[in-house]
């Protein structure tokens, strides 16, 4: 079975110069026909980064399209990939030496199309990440990589495709990514519901590890969520969308009641004073409670319930 590395970019050349070298320095049994770089209309020197970079290895491949969003970049690569896999990366996603070899392996041992794995994505340990982003990428709101035990078949809802490798020829008859949205946020997770319905498994394989080359303090994270619930309003009209809000409804908390009803309201104030004085620990290296993240980080977020009505939502919120 062999591979086509598939990287949408815009306007990362730097970034993707690291990711392209670490591809090239893949080790083991990887089998990686070609590298197909899409660039989304970037307005930087990427396409002079690829030309350099291919001059050190002759399987990239450089693809250029008016700016359209990242669905319409992976459509590109998977129209042209030439593999029997493909696999899905980002321009920030360094791949580890065995990354590829990885991905391969596990398809080698569920050969059925219908199979897709889904590697391990922490931080590149350059980045000197924060005890803050280690908790986002495992316990969300990056990614949900600590609930995940290896060979877990995952939910649609975890249908990441910053470093998933699916049969192309599944993709090709069951679908590809829906090209309306055309900003961050959604877009994987409505296509891996709808391949589910066709009978796609996603395998989750902690092995096949690609760090994220990038730096993200507090208000970074809070701004890439706002700008994912951008993208909620087109996600809402899906069916995909339709189920993920069932889903999200039924793993809500239950209100509280009596005393400890009580006893939140009494607390209130105290959190709205505390919280602005946790906040700056964030962007730090003293490591807090995982419970801490989480109250401060939601503190400043809007909550998905508002998000809903303020989007004009058809759904009702339970």
């Amino acid at each position: 079975m062999r591979v086509t590395i598939a990287i949408p970019t815009y306007n990362r050349a730097e970034t993707l110069r690291d990711t392209l070298r670490a591809y090239h320095r893949q080790t083991g049994d990887h089998r990686i026909l070609e590298i197909l770089v899409i660039d989304d209309g970037s307005t930087d020197h990427t396409r002079s980064v690829v030309a350099e970079c291919a001059e050190a290895d002759s399987r990239l491949h450089y693809r250029h399209q008016s700016n359209s969003g990242l669905a319409a970049a992976r459509n590109h690569a998977i129209h042209e990939a030439r593999g029997e896999l493909i696999l899905f990366g980002d321009d920030d996603i360094v791949p580890s030496a065995q990354l590829t070899a990885e991905h391969v392996a596990w398809h080698d041992a569920h050969p059925e199309e219908h199979f897709g794995v889904l590697g391990f994505v922490p931080w590149l340990p350059a980045v000197r990440p924060t005890p803050f982003m280690k908790w986002s990428a495992l316990y969300g709101p990056q990614f949900n990589f600590g609930y995940f035990t290896p060979g877990k078949a995952l939910d649609f809802q975890f249908g990441y495709f910053c470093n998933t490798s699916v049969c192309a020829s599944f993709l090709r008859k069951h679908g590809v990514f829906s090209e309306a949205f055309r900003t961050y946020g959604y877009e994987d997770i409505e296509l891996s519901y709808r391949l589910s319905k066709s009978g796609y498994r996603l395998l989750y394989n902690p092995a096949a590890c690609g760090f994220h080359n990038k730096f993200e303090t507090l208000n970074d994270a809070i701004r890439r969520v706002e700008k994912l619930y951008g993208s909620w309003p087109e996600f809402a009209t899906t069916e995909a969308g339709a189920r993920f809000l069932e889903l999200w409804r039924n793993g809500r908390k239950k209100p509280a009641k009596g005393i400890r009803k009580a006893v939140r309201l009494a607390l209130k104030p105290l959190k709205a004073l505390t919280i602005p004085m946790v906040r700056p620990l964030l962007d730090t290296y003293v490591p807090l409670p995982a419970w801490i993240y989480s109250q401060v980080f939601y503190h400043y977020v809007p909550s998905f319930s508002t998000v809903i009505h303020d989007t004009g939502s058809p759904a009702k919120i339970a």
